[in-house]
């Protein structure tokens, strides 16, 4: 087993003003035929920002960065910051042009380093029921 792999970037997180997009390095482009028949991808990313030796080693935080939020296992949020970086967000497909996905939303920064792109299809998504903390059902934001 190997004690670490090599992940590149497949293109980056654009975003200006009120529109977001993933600016897919152009190598790749070929990878998005048959994405515009999706309304929605899992857009995996990096959190590059906060790539030092300190920020790999919290493994609790408290959520939002909020302290009335109870202490709680990164593995339990959607923190930044965690062992390895890798962020998940699913995200509304808005238009798809040359190697340019319009996102609604992502709860990342202009310039993040995006290192894959999966389609959403319910039909492999797990299913209800769901069960969630108080804590995570607060307003819209990522946890």
């Amino acid at each position: 087993m190997t004690d670490s792999y090599k992940i590149f970037p497949v293109g980056f997180v654009r975003k200006k003003g009120q529109t977001t997009k993933i600016e897919i390095q152009k190598k790749f482009r070929p990878a998005l035929l048959g994405l515009d028949q999706f309304s929605h991808i899992h857009v995996i990313y990096w959190f590059h920002e906060n790539d030092t030796p300190q920020q790999r080693s919290m493994l609790q935080v408290h959520p939002r960065n909020d302290k009335r939020n109870p202490l709680t296992g990164v593995f339990a949020t959607h923190s930044p910051v965690r062992p390895n970086l890798v962020a998940l967000t699913t995200c509304r497909i808005v238009a798809i042009r040359e190697n340019m996905i319009e996102i609604d939303r992502i709860d990342a920064n202009d310039g993040t380093p995006v290192i894959d792109i999966k389609s959403y299809n319910s039909k492999n998504e797990a299913g209800p029921p769901f069960r969630i903390p108080e804590w995570a059902r607060i307003g819209n934001e990522s946890c």
